[in-house]
């Protein structure tokens, strides 16, 4: 065997390891990229931080499908844990949540410990959640019922409400919690629906901007009545909603009663906000409308508040 014979061999055979070596790199660059894609849509997908998200791609080799399960999975484990270490801390913050829908409507009070977290789009999206899924609850619990039908939760019976990926309203909340790292409650919520010739009104104080499938805010208030110029019953629930947040009523009343002054607690005797030279009961009269019901959340208000 010829000397140049061998130093061709050996310069053929190191060529072949080059490209090879060249051709096993420029897949390494294709797969490290493709690993970038991945984790920069899984992190817009579920919010989660970029190591974590790095952490589940690298455990389930790229498997969007398995990385996001394990990171809600580790994210709820987290929550719940957090949930119960915050469980004592007080939380009065918060947004009260209205829906209108056809011939029904729910309203929501759900807290956290302060305001910087009901600003949040993760909090309010929990508000919303929580909206929808009272009316579903009401709906599938009422359908069978004629009339004025009303449903008040609180507790337990909110805590095991199905949410529309089939989670339940605690598993969301302690998922929340861990997101965001203060102590939340979904205090209490409420339900009504009217036959087709009676009409709900509603009104939001301080709301958010950017919110318009549930209206947020500090305030609220949901009226049933009966009645009203055919075509303004909207903005007659309007104002009767405004007065009912501004003068906080506890009870109706009858629409003969007197009033008795600032202190009058009956809603169809105070002096009408709109227009203080009449009643509410005389404002009602000249509407031809009648108040059937009304509700009032304040967020974060005391037991004391509430009755009175």
């Amino acid at each position: 065997m010829s000397f140049n014979f061998l130093f061709r061999t050996i310069t053929r055979d190191l060529a072949k390891v080059n490209t090879c070596h060249l051709q096993s790199l420029h897949t390494g660059l294709q797969l490290l990229a493709a690993d970038k894609s991945l984790l920069m849509k899984l992190r817009k997908n579920t919010g989660y931080t970029f190591i974590n998200c790095k952490k589940a791609l690298m455990k389930f080799d790229n498997d969007m499908a398995q990385a996001e399960t394990w990171l809600n999975e580790q994210a709820q484990k987290e929550g719940w844990n957090k949930a119960n270490k915050l469980e004592g801390r007080k939380a009065k913050e918060g947004l009260i949540g209205l829906f209108m829908g056809d011939k029904a409507a729910v309203m929501v009070e759900v807290n956290c410990e302060t305001d910087f977290v009901a600003r949040n789009e993760k909090f309010q999206q929990l508000v919303k959640e929580v909206a929808l899924a009272t009316l579903a609850h009401h709906r599938n619990k009422t359908q069978s019922q004629g009339g004025y039908v009303k449903s008040v939760l609180v507790g337990d019976e909110l805590n095991k409400l199905s949410l529309e990926a089939g989670a339940s309203l605690s598993d969301r909340v302690a998922l929340t919690i861990g997101r965001l790292g203060e102590n939340l409650s979904v205090r209490r919520a409420v339900a009504v629906g009217v036959p087709a010739e009676w009409n709900i009104g509603s009104y939001v104080h301080g709301g958010v901007s950017g919110q318009t499938e549930v209206a947020m805010g500090r305030y609220a208030a949901l009226v049933v009545f009966q009645g009203g110029e055919e075509g303004a019953q909207e903005v007659l629930g309007r104002k009767l909603g405004q007065h009912i947040v501004g003068e906080s009523p506890v009870s109706l009343g009858n629409m003969d009663d007197l009033p008795c002054g600032e202190s009058e607690t009956r809603l169809l005797p105070q002096t009408f906000l709109g227009d203080p030279s009449l009643t509410v009961a005389q404002f009602l009269k000249g509407q031809q409308a009648r108040v059937l019901d009304f509700v009032r959340f304040q967020c974060g208000e005391t037991a004391s508040e509430e009755a009175k």
